[in-house]
């Protein structure tokens, strides 16, 4: 799985970085069918957007989060996602 962060007018700080790879890793990993996952922030005035593309074999996903903080919008965006990936799994595991 690779993890790939884009920002649109904003710069990408370590710790941000850092916590959209931990983000990745702990909620995305258990899924074989991810092979790309693609983080777009962006900031307008005082809110802050943000994007997770998830894709694979068979498989697009989009999550997307504002908040007044990165971070949360990066959170919000995930749990999203990942919400949206857990009912593609339990929709092809019910498949008799």
């Amino acid at each position: 799985m690779q993890v790939h962060i884009t920002g649109r007018s904003i710069e990408i700080s370590d710790g941000i970085k850092d916590h959209i790879y931990e983000k990745a890793e702990r909620t995305l990993t258990g899924l074989s069918r991810i092979e790309d996952v693609r983080v777009i922030l962006e900031r307008q005035k005082h809110l802050h957007f943000a994007e997770v593309l998830v894709q694979g074999k068979s498989l697009h996903i989009e999550g997307k989060g504002e908040s007044e903080n990165m971070f949360k919008a990066i959170d919000k965006a995930f749990e999203k996602a990942e919400r949206q990936l857990r009912k593609s799994r339990e929709k092809v595991q019910d498949h008799h």
